[in-house]
């Protein structure tokens, strides 16, 4: 069940970022533009997931939140590596041009999910020892 409602907050948060990511890329290069939007979707994600999913959370706050980063900083490489290899290199070389970096921003977005439950539950979010 706690895996579930990972995925549905993290599908909120994917969408806040890639929203995010098109309003910014009416002003910003792509490559920057997935970086901030990542931020507004890690924040989304980070809110949500202390009041709906992890809620047997020991720690304070500020240190959920630090470690939180710390996993979304491994995560944020992914997302970006993913997403500009694909618009960037992938697409290109197999002549796909139809909402490039709508779909390689995608499908950055959705490339850490396993790894980010695992470091969530067992990192940012651990339980109180019993």
């Amino acid at each position: 069940m706690q895996f579930a409602k990972f995925l549905l907050v993290g599908g909120i948060a994917a969408l806040v970022n890639i929203v995010a990511r098109l309003l910014l890329s009416l002003a910003l290069p792509f490559e920057l533009a997935v970086v901030l939007a990542y931020l507004c979707g890690m924040l989304t994600a980070f809110l949500l997931g202390r009041l709906f999913v992890f809620t047997e959370a020991a720690g304070t706050t500020h240190g959920q939140l630090l470690r939180f980063t710390l996993v979304n900083v491994v995560a944020l490489a992914q997302v970006w590596l993913v997403s500009v290899v694909l618009v960037d290199w992938f697409f290109p070389l197999i002549g796909f041009t139809w909402q490039a970096e709508l779909v390689g921003h995608t499908i950055g977005v959705l490339s850490p999910v396993f790894t980010s439950y695992l470091g969530h539950k067992h990192f940012s979010f651990r339980p109180a020892k019993s």
